[in-house]
């Protein structure tokens, strides 16, 4: 695909995509600030922001209603590496997006009752989702066991709700000037733009928000695990849960994309190795499952078991072991490899074809410092014996950290 790349003088990386087969145009904005910014003795902060954002910036009382006037829609997310802001706007109002963007980018109202709106939301936010659902604290448990240096320990939304109930005006205005920065950021557009255009509007409302210092990250590195961990707790759940924990490199790393194909072969689908083998070969599971983290920095493959009732803890954790084992002494076939790379490729070109989705796809690269159209490519490069070695190298006893979730 044709990218256009431009970077203004105060650092503002720019990517653009032009899409005439739409009337729409994207907008999307990501940070590189996220949960891993946060002190210890505040967390949450980043995913506040993600609220806070909304709030009112120095020109635009309510962002969503100028939004919304213009015809246009948006969301963000946050997570422990960034935080992401995007918007969907008619071609013939896209500037209203790019004003919108750059008022917020500028400086935030910081009024008090935006924050008390916000912190309130967040709280609740909290309560319904770590306190008052199943399985709501298990992430808390698994990242505080998994690590116990790096910030990746503490979820997204928060260690705790104090942290949120008590942050104050000037804590708000000091995060937001620390990260939020035009050289901090990377903005995509895609649709119905030409790239000449995208260029004057990004001149035009972003070229005079000035650099700020961004302040620097002074955690330490994860030691790396020398001993198995283990930690049983009971907690608001149905069922009991297995979930296994291993560290993996981070997403620049070269066998990256490998960790990211092994939970493919394991549990993407009805040709999985997981569905096949635990599924329908054994009675011990209603859900067997596999995933990676996606961090920047080294993150988690985990494997995820849901146990039937009356199914012995001891039995499942070996059946769900040795079958992600197996990858080692029975490396994928080509035949089964081609398959799920593949099945990556289609997820990933399909993908791309929504010129939202690229957008993000898009920030997300350029922040990471690759180029898009190398993505396949570095994924297809992976062979048998590569799935086999690194699957030997991260699902090690000793560099796992098993969490035992049991009905209270």
């Amino acid at each position: 695909m044709t990218v256009n790349r431009f970077t203004l003088s105060n650092g503002l990386r720019v990517v653009h995509n032009h899409d005439s087969a739409t009337a729409m145009v994207a907008l999307d904005i990501l940070y590189n600030v996220g949960s891993r910014d946060e002190r210890p003795e505040r967390t949450g902060m980043a995913h506040l922001f993600e609220h806070l954002m909304f709030g009112g910036s120095e020109n635009v009382a309510e962002f969503d209603k100028a939004l919304e006037n213009a015809g246009g829609t948006n969301n963000a997310w946050t997570n422990s590496d960034y935080t992401n802001f995007y918007d969907i706007v008619p071609a013939h109002n896209a500037e209203t997006a790019f004003w919108l963007e750059s008022d917020r980018m500028k400086g935030l109202a910081f009024s008090d009752k935006a924050l008390e709106v916000q912190r309130q939301v967040v709280c609740e936010e909290f309560k319904q989702v770590c306190l008052n659902q199943p399985y709501g604290d298990l992430q808390h448990y698994l990242n505080g066991l998994a690590y116990k240096e790096h910030p990746y320990r503490i979820p997204v939304i928060g260690k705790e709700l104090s942290h949120i109930e008590n942050v104050t005006q000037d804590e708000v205005r000091r995060f937001f000037y620390d990260h939020y920065a035009p050289n901090n950021a990377v903005i995509s557009v895609t649709g119905n733009i030409t790239v000449e255009r995208t260029r004057e509007f990004v001149e035009k409302w972003f070229s005079d928000i000035p650099m700020r210092k961004i302040a620097p990250r002074l955690y330490n590195p994860e030691p790396e695990q020398t001993e198995a961990r283990r930690l049983t707790v009971t907690g608001r759940a149905p069922q009991t849960v297995i979930v296994k924990a291993y560290h993996m490199p981070g997403y620049n790393h070269p066998d990256y994309p490998a960790c990211d194909i092994i939970t493919d072969l394991l549990a993407l689908g009805r040709a999985s190795r997981f569905h096949r083998k635990l599924m329908l070969g054994t009675e011990m599971f209603t859900k067997a499952d596999a995933s990676i983290t996606g961090s920047d920095e080294p993150g988690l493959l985990m494997l995820y078991g849901y146990l039937r009732d009356g199914v012995s803890v001891d039995e499942a954790e070996k059946a769900l072991t040795d079958e992600a084992m197996s990858l080692i002494d029975n490396p994928p076939s080509d035949y089964e490899l081609q398959r799920t790379l593949n099945r990556f490729e289609s997820n990933f070109t399909f993908g791309s074809m929504n010129y939202v989705a690229l957008a993000s796809t898009l920030t997300l690269s350029e922040m990471r410092g690759e180029d898009v159209n190398s993505i396949i490519p570095r994924y297809r490069r992976l062979t048998s014996p590569d799935i086999a070695r690194v699957a030997s190298m991260i699902l090690r006893p000793e560099n796992s950290s098993t969490l035992i979730y049991k009905p209270a």
